[in-house]
């Protein structure tokens, strides 16, 4: 698939027909605070559609399903690739993926004037939990929360471009659609190919398999959330010319990109315990995403910004330990998910996040597998434009 500024500029006036048409019939009708009171309570995938639902929300429902050609042994092997590397996934989303978008200026500004800076753990809550939910064994089977959760947040999406176009509160000539089909695919690729590149500068070992699945996964989720997946690279090699296009169309400095981030930052120095090893959350981030968009974001520099070029050893004595030890393996993968449990349990105060819609889809799959290390992953090279 080839990019061009002419195609990128088609995807930034581009919306979600199917969310937008929705949340459109559901303001004209007057029924928003009804349908967000009803679906408030119901997150979970086989719970029956409460009474006095919207049609047109049952008809979304019905619309907005699985896509039919998911391929659940490639899902499989991306569970299993997040369980193997689930403590590396949440740091490289963290550390990475959320700084990512806040050096897009117009992605920090639409993040700003929809309220999001002042709910810095909200935000990122929601960003874990939704992660987690989709690797669970049971994310497509009945009582399983990420379904719900995709379509609900697809329908927050078309809300926010219905609500800031609808108050003329957002310059579409100069920033595009907000929420476009540009910033979605750039979105989708921040948390698929900006999360293998930085367990790759991590040192984790990572399969061909398993690098590909997890993007897979990722093209899964960004059809549940409405991006055209026809528009969205199939490869990671087209991923990567995507990806450096978009970062040199848009990336920059931004007051509202700076104040996320320090939010984010205090955010993850108050989880740390104590506060000598607060510097290493600031380290990791200039370490992950370099330090031109560190500067742009005015991330501070410390003594551990040398410190923290050691950590790619580190990890890779601890693989070498999980690649020859069943026993280590296990201590490592438990550790890994009691990390990430930790982490979200302080974000959400040990709450369920509530954008959740359910429907009635049950898929069943009983796929086994073992995880390989064979065959290295090496990232796609960068691209020249």
């Amino acid at each position: 698939m080839t990019y061009t500024e002419a195609s990128m500029d088609a995807l930034r006036q581009a919306g979600d027909e199917l969310a937008d048409a929705t949340v459109a019939a559901l303001f004209e009708r007057g029924e928003v605070g009804k349908f967000n009171t009803l679906m408030r309570y119901v997150s979970t995938v086989g719970a029956p559609l409460p009474d006095g639902l919207p049609d047109v929300a049952r008809e979304y429902l019905e619309a907005a399903r699985v896509p039919a050609w998911v391929d659940w042994a490639e899902m499989e092997k991306a569970r299993l690739f997040f369980v193997d590397n689930n403590v590396h996934i949440s740091t490289a989303l963290s550390f990475a993926s959320m700084p990512a978008c806040y050096v897009v200026p117009h992605v920090a500004k639409l993040l700003s004037t929809t309220h999001g800076l002042k709910y810095p753990s909200k935000r990122m809550a929601e960003t874990g939990q939704f992660t987690v939910y989709l690797m669970q064994p049971d994310a497509f089977e009945a009582g399983s929360r990420f379904i719900p959760a995709a379509q609900k947040v697809r329908l927050l999406h078309a809300s926010i471009r219905h609500h800031l176009k609808r108050e003329n509160r957002w310059d579409i000539e100069a920033h595009g659609t907000p929420i476009c089909q540009e910033d979605m695919i750039g979105g989708q690729m921040f948390f698929s190919l900006l999360v293998l590149d930085s367990l790759h500068r991590l040192g984790i070992h990572m399969s061909t398999d398993g690098a590909e699945a997890y993007y897979y996964a990722w093209r899964v989720v960004g059809a549940m959330l409405g991006v055209d997946q026809d528009a969205v690279p199939g490869t990671l090699d087209e991923a990567r010319r995507f990806l450096d296009l978009y970062m040199v169309r848009h990336m920059g400095p931004s007051e509202e990109g700076t104040h996320l981030t320090r939010q984010l930052i205090d955010l993850y120095e108050e989880v740390v315990p104590g506060t000598f090893f607060d510097p290493i959350v600031s380290a990791l981030i200039r370490y992950l995403i370099g330090n031109t968009c560190a500067d742009w974001l005015h991330v501070p520099q410390t003594p551990w910004d040398t410190v923290v070029k050691a950590v790619p050893h580190l990890l890779g004595i601890l693989e070498t330990i999980e690649d020859r030890s069943p026993l280590g393996a296990w201590a490592l993968d438990s550790l890994g998910h009691l990390t990430t449990v930790f982490e979200l349990s302080s974000l959400t105060r040990g709450r369920v996040m509530h954008y959740a819609i359910p429907d009635t889809l049950k898929k069943d799959y009983g796929i086994s597998s073992t995880v390989t290390r064979s065959h290295r992953w090496t990232p796609p090279t960068a691209t020249v434009s």
